[in-house]
């Protein structure tokens, strides 16, 4: 392993993982004017980034190796688990002292796991899982949560302000992940408890978008409430964040409870919620669509 370059004004980017949200943060990383270069399996985002003004390679060690940062964006553990550790993976052409920047949502075990064995190599791998969903991701509007070195988030943070604008350290490797699966509970569990309002407001016989508009007024209002209480109304269920993704969420949640001894007994319940959508068959639907299966416990709709 070559030592790290002199990194010039603007690093090269590298970025891995172009999905929902992989694709709009490459996007708004390129337009902050630095050079980027992108792998996903997929062809049709890769040639759109392309387009763009991005460069491709063929695997993630041509990444590393052509790229000052590297950013990850990738579905769940394994799939980062893979681009680390693969054959042809970062850590096939990474340099000493050369920062990865994990934004994915996985385990904070995993996390911790390929901290160490990125060290061990003499890479600085962060993790820095985000909030904010395809809009925020769009917009460069996330909520970065970083977890691992703090010089190592300084010298990356002109990169991560051009998808956010809230960038946090919460302390040592993992403690990303952690805020990560404790913003998926606090979301998941509302998004149930305002589907079971308005459900229980429509089945009792009032509007439940008045009920709704009552709510914003007082102490109960929340962002879940606004927007995806709009949403149950609307049934527009299109996805920002899919169901299959909040179920995935929702395990590495389950996963951190029991690896850390905290009792979960609200997210346990809608983490089974969530379980019968994807048995429904529901999991490319909005995370919101829970409001579906609520109605048919009740037998009724609310719009």
């Amino acid at each position: 392993m070559s030592e790290r370059r002199d990194l010039p004004e603007k690093e090269t980017v590298g970025f891995i993982g172009l999905g929902i949200m992989g694709r709009p943060m490459a996007r708004n990383v390129l337009a902050a004017g630095f050079a980027l270069v992108v792998y996903d399996l997929m062809p049709e985002p890769v040639n759109e980034l392309v387009n763009a003004g991005a460069s491709a390679v063929t695997s993630p060690a041509e990444v590393a190796a052509s790229a000052d940062v590297v950013l990850l964006c990738l579905p769940d553990s394994p799939d980062v688990e893979a681009a680390m550790s693969g054959p042809q993976g970062l850590l096939a052409g990474t340099r000493q002292g050369q920062i990865v920047v994990d934004m994915s949502t996985i385990s904070p075990v995993t996390a911790r796991a390929l901290s160490e064995k990125a060290a061990a190599q003499g890479v600085i791998l962060l993790d820095a899982p985000v909030s904010g969903g395809q809009v925020g991701a769009a917009n460069g509007t996330l909520s970065i949560m970083v977890g691992g070195d703090a010089a190592a988030l300084d010298r990356v943070r002109p990169i991560l302000a051009a998808m956010g604008k809230t960038i946090l350290h919460l302390g040592d490797s993992g403690a990303g992940q952690v805020a990560k699966a404790c913003n998926q509970l606090v979301i998941a569990v509302t998004i149930e408890a305002v589907a079971e309002a308005m459900v229980l407001a429509a089945k009792a016989g009032v509007d439940p978008a008045k009920v709704r508009a009552a709510l914003l007024g007082g102490y109960a209002n929340s962002r879940v409430l606004d927007g995806h209480g709009e949403r149950f109304l609307e049934r527009n269920f299109t996805p920002g964040f899919r169901t299959r993704l909040q179920y995935k969420d929702l395990n590495i949640a389950m996963d951190a409870g029991r690896a850390y001894g905290a009792p979960l007994p609200a997210g346990a319940l809608v983490h089974q919620l969530y379980a019968a959508m994807m048995a429904r068959g529901d999991g490319d639907l909005d995370h919101s669509a829970l409001v579906t299966l609520l109605e048919e416990l009740a037998g009724q709709s609310i719009a």
